[in-house]
């Protein structure tokens, strides 16, 4: 009996070294079983001080890392599909990948980025689609609004996302419908009460000094990212600077009637020659958003594509859009995709609706850093509605409009490659 175990027990010794010379595989095609977690994973081992390889555009998008038994017990308890693969079977894949004939390369992740989202610390009637996917894919996060920005905090994190917010003073332009609701009449009250601790008269004012800092942090080499009213309504109080556009019920005087001439679209960052939609009862900032008159479209035929790039020459698009679908099911929000024509050319645009002419996934550079822009609300909720219940995101595991978001995510860990010529 002795001799058995210790001929067992020898045998697991020689497995455990075998193991600690092998690596792990966790594809990303359609044999995962769960890709939203996957991205929770890769995060989690760059949390260990340990490299994550990101195969670009490989079986879609994998990853892969060095074998350590608690990374594969993590897996298990996530319930992540993966291989254990030798050294030899990684050589092959990274050979295939680094050949000229092919569409793939390696991209190394080398440390976790440091998170923020920016958003309300009262309760909203809305839920966040990139909370909800941070929170499922078990990746921490810091909530941060207003008073951390202006008091200098973003220059603790790598990146950003600016939640469901109007940038522009107006409250989401949710004053018809919702004015006398207990949450817009404290809403408001906050938003005054920041307003006049820091010193501004109006809620636009202090929303543009927001904006303001949050364009320096990418200046300085942040990663921005935003989502439904948060794209368009940046840019308008950027473009607005110095001017008012609010109407009295917003900030108690009337908006500056010649505020469409002088809006300065040399000052956004991703739209150029849009009008502002002026009257305070309509549910929409400008003509930036194709709303739902102009798109017509319905659930079964309102699908975007994703554009392929270079992964070898065009790495940061790649990077974004690494997907095991290259059509995604559209959805609404807010700002649910952006007009074709209003995107300034120096934008590269990564997901379209060709048939309507509309962007829905954009992404520049400005300064040192980045930003991306992604239309709609919810990936897995066509038309969300306030009040509605969040998301399971146990129920969508593998989808392919969330996986977008978890791409931004892992994009300020890659290692920066200089700039092919």
């Amino acid at each position: 009996m002795s001799a058995r175990i210790w001929l067992l027990t020898g045998l697991l010794v020689i497995l455990s070294k075998v193991c600690l010379g092998n690596s792990i595989f966790i594809p990303m095609d359609e044999k995962q079983s769960n890709h939203l977690k996957a991205y929770g994973i890769a995060f989690w081992v760059l949390k260990m001080d340990m490299q994550v390889d990101w195969l670009l555009n490989y079986r879609g998008g994998s990853f892969m890392c060095k074998y350590h038994p608690n990374i594969q017990n993590e897996l298990v308890v996530r319930g992540v599909s993966y291989e254990i693969i030798s050294d030899a079977q990684v050589n092959a894949i990274v050979t295939e990948i680094s050949s000229p004939a092919v569409n793939y390369d390696l991209m190394k992740l080398e440390k976790a980025p440091r998170i923020a989202v920016y958003s309300p610390k009262s309760k909203q009637p809305w839920d966040d689609a990139v909370t909800l996917a941070l929170t499922y894919a078990e990746i921490p996060y810091d909530v941060i609004f207003d008073d951390e920005v202006l008091n200098e905090a973003l220059a603790k994190y790598d990146w950003l996302h600016l939640h469901h917010e109007d940038f522009t003073g107006q409250y989401g332009k949710f004053y018809h419908s919702f004015a006398n609701m207990p949450w817009y009449i404290e809403q408001q009250r906050e938003a005054e009460e920041t307003a006049r601790r820091f010193g501004f008269r109006k809620v636009s004012q202090l929303k543009l000094a927001v904006v303001k800092r949050i364009q320096s942090f990418v200046a300085g080499g942040g990663f921005m990212f935003a989502m439904c009213t948060a794209t368009d309504s940046f840019d308008i109080a950027l473009a607005a600077d110095g001017l008012d556009i609010c109407e009295q019920m917003y900030d108690g005087d009337p908006a500056d009637p010649h505020a469409q001439e002088r809006l300065n679209y040399e000052n956004t960052l991703a739209f150029t020659g849009f009008h502002l939609f002026r009257d305070p009862y309509k549910y929409e900032f400008s003509d930036i958003d194709n709303d739902a008159s102009e798109r017509g479209l319905a659930p079964n035929n309102d699908y975007f594509s994703l554009f392929q790039f270079s992964a070898k020459w065009d790495p940061i698009p790649s990077m974004l859009t690494q997907n095991h679908e290259k059509q995604i099911k559209g959805f609404y929000g807010q700002t649910t995709g952006f007009k074709k024509k209003l995107v300034k050319p120096d934008v590269v645009i990564m997901g379209e609706t060709k048939s309507i002419s509309e962007a829905k996934y954009i992404h520049g550079v400005f300064g040192k850093g980045f930003w991306t822009f992604y239309g709609g609300h919810d990936p897995e909720d066509y038309q969300h509605q306030v009040y509605e219940e969040p998301t399971d995101l146990n129920l969508h595991p593998n989808s392919p409009g969330y996986r977008l978001i978890l791409n931004n995510i892992l994009f300020p860990a890659a290692k920066k490659k200089k700039q092919k010529t």
